[in-house]
């Protein structure tokens, strides 16, 4: 079940290859979603539902797809469960559905997305798929959720919309910053954590 090559497949996305920090992939989103922690951890928990399960549909008719029309069926694909997550959402988190707009439905185009259906699903078997699916979704909403954390926290002082920071702070002279729920901190702030990764770890580092 989980051997050598099943275990590169679900944890060295996490880290080591990660897609948004390695590949630098899934960056759109990354920025857009990511002014509060609740729609980034919905975002999240999408794109892994629909990665994985778009792997394991992908990787079962990989044998039956005709080379010059593979994009269109992963399209298909991708977007029948792309639909599915956001009516599930409309009713089950209507907030957070309005909150994520049209970013639900952008998962279709997302990089990480098409690129592991060309470069995995349609070579593999479909429990190795569905690890690998798992692994680089997982990879992407642990970065969004960093990021989240930190753009909602100095920019608004609160987690999951909770104060955080004691009122005490503001009646000292304490501000939130409003540049950290801008689009362009967010991207400053993915730069920060790939600098600190490079940092750590070397051989990803280009001579």
């Amino acid at each position: 079940m989980l051997s050598k090559k099943n275990k590169e497949a679900l944890f060295n996305p996490l880290s080591k290859d990660n897609p948004v920090l390695v590949q630098i992939l899934g960056i759109c989103s990354t920025l857009a979603v990511t002014v509060s922690l609740e729609p980034a951890i919905v975002m999240g928990i999408a794109v892994i539902a629909v990665l994985a399960f778009s792997n394991v549909i992908i990787s079962l008719i990989r044998n039956t797809i005709p080379t010059t029309i593979r994009i269109i069926v992963q399209l298909v694909v991708v977007a029948a469960l792309v639909i599915i997550v956001q009516q599930f959402l409309m009713a089950y988190n209507y907030d957070v559905s309005k909150q994520l707009s049209v970013f639900i439905g952008l998962i279709i185009t997302n990089c990480i997305l098409m690129g592991r259906l060309e470069a995995f699903a349609l070579n593999n078997k479909p429990w190795p798929s569905f690890l690998d699916g798992i692994g680089n979704g997982l990879g992407y909403a642990i970065i969004l959720v960093i990021v989240a954390f930190f753009r909602e926290l100095l920019g608004s002082g609160t987690v999951f919309g909770f104060q955080v920071i004691p009122q005490w702070c503001y009646d000292h002279g304490y501000e939130n910053n409003g540049l950290m729920i801008l689009p362009p901190m967010a991207l400053i702030t993915v730069a920060c954590i790939i600098w600190v990764h490079r940092a750590r770890n070397t051989e990803l580092q280009e001579n």
